[in-house]
């Protein structure tokens, strides 16, 4: 399939998962520093627990240069409740402090005169973030068109044929960016939430709900896995 009917076919099925879920709206959720750390605690944690977790966490500490400068036990404390606190406590700890040798502070306002390569170059050079998080960062926070592939953006577009069976995660983000317009951040925030939500309430890993599925007529795998 070439670039112009991939394109096309992300194009419709983003304009039919539109009209059965309703249209996302792209609005910036937090600032970059926020949204990297949210970002971190969301990692195989629900929703509800990064929400509740995040919280506690900035209310334990004023401002992320205290939460750089506590023992990493007072931030696993506060971040206990979502789970893996043991394992994301240190990796908040050294991104903070990363961030900070560069700035001094950990602020990342310098990502706002980058290019989008270069601001995910630069994210990723953080320890523990990957692609998926820095394109996170850059569509949630700073509205660019980066687009994060998550496992359900990942089953989703091979299930549809959009890109190619062996086609990995971490390829997968500058290809379903460029499929679904580099220069149109609402259209690839559009397509992220779209692709999650079908994902997590159709398109399962395992016995995915294709008979109810209003992508099955345009889908080469209904009924197939």
């Amino acid at each position: 399939m070439d670039l112009a009917s991939q394109r096309e076919r992300l194009r419709r099925a983003a304009d039919i998962l539109d009209e059965y879920y309703g249209r996302p709206v792209l609005s910036p959720r937090y600032a970059p520093v926020d949204e990297l750390v949210f970002t971190v605690l969301s990692q195989n944690t629900a929703d509800v627990n990064t929400e509740r977790t995040f919280a506690s966490l900035k209310a334990r500490f004023p401002d992320w240069s205290a939460a750089r400068d506590a023992p990493v036990e007072e931030i696993e404390e506060a971040i206990a409740l979502g789970g893996l606190a043991h394992t994301k406590a240190p990796r908040i700890k050294r991104i903070l402090e990363a961030i900070s040798e560069r700035t001094g502070e950990p602020d990342l306002g310098e990502l706002d005169g980058m290019s989008d390569e270069e601001a995910q170059a630069h994210l990723v050079a953080l320890p523990g973030v990957g692609p998926k998080t820095a394109a996170c960062v850059l569509l949630f926070a700073l509205e660019r068109p980066v687009m994060p592939v998550d496992t359900h953006v990942h089953r989703v577009a091979r299930r549809l044929g959009i890109i190619g069976e062996k086609v990995t995660a971490e390829q997968a983000h500058p290809l379903l960016t460029e499929l679904a317009g580099p220069d149109d951040p609402a259209q690839v925030y559009a397509v992220h939430v779209d692709f999650v939500r079908h994902g997590r309430r159709v398109c399962h890993a395992r016995r995915p709900e294709c008979g109810s599925c209003p992508l099955a007529p345009m889908c080469p795998s209904a009924g197939l896995v």
